[in-house]
């Protein structure tokens, strides 16, 4: 019996261009103004430092230590806000959240940092679809969605596993893991590449799937 539906976050319900704009865009612009390079010699130098600290590290999700390592002029909160428009949520996801959040406890689950998950949601107006919000990366200082996150989060739920859906497009983290985990999980293949029982070509069809 299904009491709680977990969503994942970018690629899910909102798309994913704001955080390269964040990450590939403005840090590289105010380096290239901190040390008075071009843009591109400034990215090339930020993009150098991204994969030498690498996506294994804690650091790699953390604004706030790239802007202090970098010493960059202003604050992180600035700089997101001056890409808020490049927030676009998926236009099924309210859809499909306004559809569920009368039936079911909703739940956010995703491996962004609270700092964008928060002004995601805040743009987005989907965060008052949830009654909980976990972030990986923040919360439990893990790199990625592994079994061990997904049963913290059935802990703090206080339901099993077998009792919570999660959704998402990333076919290990959101699929493959939770499903081992005995989470019904539904893999969202937008591309519409894949099919069968546990894949969705977007989120309208997945009350479908629930009842």
């Amino acid at each position: 019996m299904v009491k709680i539906i977990s969503f994942d976050m970018d690629g899910t319900l909102v798309h994913p261009e704001f955080t390269d704009w964040v990450w590939l865009h403005g840090i590289p612009r105010l380096y290239a103004q901190r040390k008075g390079l071009s843009f591109d010699e400034a990215k090339a130098r930020v993009v150098e430092e991204y994969h030498r600290v690498g996506e294994g590290a804690i650091e790699w999700y953390d604004i706030k230590y790239w802007f202090n390592l970098f010493g960059l002029d202003g604050t992180w909160e600035t700089l997101m806000e001056q890409y808020a428009d490049k927030i676009r949520p998926f236009e099924d996801a309210r859809f499909c959240l306004e559809g569920l959040k009368e039936r079911y406890p909703l739940v956010l689950t995703s491996n962004a940092g609270r700092e964008f998950i928060k002004i995601e949601m805040d743009v987005t107006r989907m965060g008052q679809y949830f009654d909980r919000i976990f972030s990986a990366t923040s919360d439990f200082k893990v790199v990625k969605k592994t079994a061990q996150f997904y049963q913290q989060i059935c802990n703090i739920l206080e339901t099993e596993p077998n009792e919570i859906v999660h959704v998402g497009d990333h076919y290990q983290f959101d699929y493959l893991v939770p499903q081992s985990l005995g989470i019904q999980a539904f893999y969202l293949d937008r591309s519409g590449k894949m099919s069968g029982d546990s894949v969705l070509a977007d989120l309208r069809g997945l009350e479908k799937r629930l009842f």
